[in-house]
This record gives structure tokens, sequence and C-alpha cells, in this order.
């Protein structure tokens, strides 16, 4: 059964929370709100769109707040999605579907950037 992490909010397979490391854990229970993914503020909107459209339920809290995003500007702001346990697999491939390819892009340039950062 999967353990859960009160502090983290995320599911998983451990006996460890792999975030905080703690062993203070319990089962997972269906109305457990668990931590999705984070995006960034452009794409927080078509998430919480095609989520909505599924009928599953979400939260979403913002990383800046809306003052230093003011400042900072939306670009720079990222929104973090919390779905309850129960829903969280269905919720997992949407997120899939959605940004795969954005994230094979994204981990190959991240891969080169490496690279290019050990050659020197």
């Amino acid at each position: 059964m999967a353990k859960y992490c009160s502090k983290c909010c995320l599911s998983f397979d451990t006996e460890r929370c792999p975030v905080c490391k703690r062993k203070s854990v319990r089962d997972t229970e269906p109305d457990d709100l668990c931590f999705l993914t984070e995006k960034e503020q452009i794409w927080s909107g078509m998430l919480a769109d095609v989520l909505k459209q599924k009928n599953i339920p979400f939260t979403q809290k913002s990383t800046m707040g809306a003052g230093m995003a003011l400042r900072a500007g939306p670009l720079f702001e990222t929104v973090r999605f919390y779905v309850f346990y129960a829903h969280l697999e269905k919720a997992k491939e949407i997120v899939d579907e959605l940004f795969s390819s954005s994230t094979e892009e994204n981990d190959s340039e991240e891969t080169e950037e490496c690279a290019d950062l050990n050659q020197e």
C-alpha cells in the first residue's frame, strides 16, 4: 500500500518520504490531498481546465504569492496542483498526456546543458 507524508502532501511507495526523508508516514487514504505537479503560470490554466473537464477535484497554490508575482511578473510564477489520492492516477495520466512532449524536450535540453558544463 502507498504511504503518505502529511508534511509534503506526497504519496509514495517507500518507507520514507522521498522529499523530507521523514519516517513518520502513514498509509494513504482516498481523501488525502496529494501533490500532483508544479507548472509555470502559462500552463497552469490549461491544466486546470482539463482537470475540470474530467471532473477531477483539485486545488492549486501559487509558489510566489500575489505580491511577489506582481513584482517579478507572471512569467516567473509557478503553480502547484494537488488532487485527492482517489483521483491521483487519473490526474497523473492527464499530466503525462498534456506535457509529455514538452518534458522530453526539457529533459534533452537539460542533459545537453549538463554535458556542456562537464566539458568546461
